[in-house]
């Protein structure tokens, strides 16, 4: 069987219900990783996505942060938050494996942080955030399963995934301590679904609201879909649905959507 596996910062799932309904009914994915859905538990709109099939698992925080997982089939195992920092409250992070017929994937939401400046705490814990991920994915790949974790990382991996490379030359983007910890990932056997399909027609997953970015495509790869060895294995298709993007008070990020033979 083929599924899909859509992730999507929606920069606010109550503001942009409409967008996420429509394309829910439109693309009806099997699989959805939301970020940024900025609004508690008892305030996520349950009702209106329960009542298109899908089963649901969310972290969420009033105003900031938030992610879930949107599901046609069960989920079990259902972990919030990432081990190394009881501390960390913050609601970036949830993980749960699919039932599918014969076979089952481990999936994941992540929504790290952005960092605000170089020289920030906020930065720091960007780069303790991405050490915790890295660690608790080198413990998952263990497990000798199908894994998908996909999210806004608020990376972009190299140059070419941003439009004008020297203007966000050092940024928290594109800074090179958060390159390498991206790298250490993919290093330990993580696989970028954009790399192993060999790319899409529309590079980028995010536009900034200002400087009318979009309509001039100045946008970033920041959005990643990561995947085991398995899971790659069984990629079957990848795209970035730009025009999501372009809807009056849409997101400022465009859903990253791939396809896997299972």
């Amino acid at each position: 069987m083929t599924i899909t596996l859509a992730t999507w910062n929606v920069n606010s799932v109550k503001a942009r219900i409409a967008h996420v309904l429509d394309w829910l009914k439109k693309d009806n994915p099997d699989i959805v990783l939301l970020q940024e859905t900025k609004c508690t538990d008892d305030a996520f709109p349950r009702m209106e996505i329960e009542d298109l099939g899908y089963n649901l698992a969310l972290f969420g925080e009033k105003t900031y942060n938030g992610v879930a997982i949107l599901s046609k089939f069960p989920l079990d195992d259902v972990t919030r938050g990432l081990p190394g920092d009881d501390g960390d409250s913050q609601a970036r992070y949830i993980e749960a494996v699919v039932s599918l017929p014969g076979e089952s994937i481990r999936i994941a939401s992540v929504y790290v942080p952005n960092g605000q400046d170089a020289g920030s705490e906020k930065f720091q814990y960007k780069l303790r955030f991405l050490d915790r991920l890295r660690a608790h994915l080198e413990t998952l790949l263990t497990y000798d399963e199908m894994l998908a974790v996909g999210g806004d990382y608020n990376i972009a991996p190299e140059d070419a995934d941003v439009h004008d490379p020297k203007a966000w030359e050092g940024s928290v983007l594109t800074h090179e301590e958060v390159r390498k910890r991206l790298r250490s990932i993919l290093y330990q056997g993580m696989c970028d679904a954009f790399q192993v399909s060999g790319g899409a027609d529309s590079r980028y997953t995010w536009w900034d609201y200002r400087g009318n970015a979009l309509a001039k495509d100045d946008g970033l790869r920041i959005d990643h879909v990561l995947l085991s060895p398995q899971a790659a294995d069984a990629l079957s298709g990848f795209r970035i649905e730009k025009n999501i993007r372009a809807l009056d008070k849409a997101s400022d990020h465009a859903p990253v959507i791939i396809q896997l033979n299972i």
